[in-house]
């Protein structure tokens, strides 16, 4: 069979929205800095994953395709920790700086070619002409950590009254706006510790007219509220109130408060709620090691993936991993998940 010229379709960029009522659900990558050190990347340093941009960018790479060849139909990029001023206090100029946040982007783009370059499917007219399809859809998300996260203190999101509002929209402004810009399909405002910091984000996606969507997600230790302790219902109200965000969850938090965090989070907002939990395990930002202590132990894939049709029932529509997760929990969540849409399609009936 001869193939004639061939028309490479390629994905639009889409809005998360678009792709859930495509899909009905979406699969988030899993943990990245984790992954970069069972590869070798030694992360001992402030920047942490952030680290790689400047060393080892090919094992950045390395994680995005183990990530799509699971089933993520979202990749997250190494820009987490990713701050220019992080990046300054290890010498590097604001140009310097810059041109990383705009390269953790560009490699999660080039994982995403290199996936599709490898998975084409070909199908041939009555003519004999050919044609090839690209399977899924994939959306790279441009990480946007916390003031914490540079701070890689431990914090927690109590930052003393000195961090203002201001200070707290300064510090993330241009950051927002360079990867805004990069050619990302989404920004992912990750592990919101506090309210504070929601607002601060709500507000720049405003005042930096943003014209790409957003997630809020936030973390807890208690399953009750936020890390600082803040209300997650206040927090989840200021997501729901911009227009920008179109979905709102948590990431990094213990798989068994996730049904409840996605309960609480129902009564303020309507919009795609989103959960990627960490393990289960417990940072120690002293030894900065995950550990695991009295009531934080680690849970095996299965026992995380068998969360994720509960979190489903409950209200979750954007599912992923994060620290110490890996491409096998999302392989598995990926299963999961395909079987059970395939169950309630075999159970609706015929228009």
């Amino acid at each position: 069979m001869g193939f004639g010229s061939v028309v490479v379709v390629k994905p639009a960029s889409l809005a998360l929205e678009e792709y859930l009522n495509n899909n009905g659900y979406a699969v988030i990558d899993g943990g990245l800095a984790t992954e970069l050190e069972r590869h070798g990347a030694n992360l001992n340093d402030p920047l942490w994953s952030a680290t790689c941009l400047i060393h080892s960018p090919q094992l950045i790479r390395r994680v995005h395709l183990d990530y799509l060849e699971a089933g993520a139909d979202i990749i997250i990029t190494a820009s987490y920790q990713a701050t220019i001023q992080g990046f300054e206090a290890k010498g590097l100029s604001t140009q310097e700086s810059e041109t990383l946040l705009n390269r953790s982007v560009e490699i999660a783009l080039e994982a995403r070619d290199i996936y599709y370059g490898s998975h084409v499917e070909f199908s041939c007219d009555s003519t004999g002409n050919g044609r090839a399809h690209k399977q899924r859809p994939v959306l790279v998300a441009a990480s946007v950590g916390s003031y914490g996260a540079y701070l890689a203190d431990g914090s927690d999101g109590d930052y003393g009254k000195a961090v203002t509002l201001s200070t707290l929209k300064d510090f993330h402004r241009r950051r927002v706006h360079v990867l805004a810009e990069s050619g990302a399909d989404l920004i992912a405002f990750e592990t919101i510790p506090n309210k504070l910091e929601a607002q601060a984000y709500s507000e720049l996606l405003e005042e930096e007219n943003i014209n790409i969507p957003a997630w809020f997600s936030f973390n807890s230790k208690d399953g009750l509220n936020v890390v600082s302790g803040d209300s997650l219902l206040e927090c989840t109200s200021i997501a729901e109130k911009s227009e920008k965000v179109l979905a709102v969850g948590i990431n990094c938090t213990p798989p068994r408060f996730i049904d409840g965090l996605i309960q609480t989070i129902k009564k303020v907002t309507a919009k795609p709620i989103l959960v990627y939990p960490n393990s289960g395990e417990t940072y120690d930002p002293d030894c900065k090691e995950w550990v695991q202590s009295t009531g934080s132990t680690g849970v095996l894939d299965e026992d995380f993936v068998s969360y994720v049709n509960r979190w489903r029932e409950v209200g979750a529509s954007l599912f992923g991993g994060c620290c110490r997760t890996t491409p096998n929990t999302i392989r598995a969540i990926k299963k999961m998940l395909s079987k059970g849409s395939a169950a309630i399609s075999q159970t609706q009936p015929p228009y």
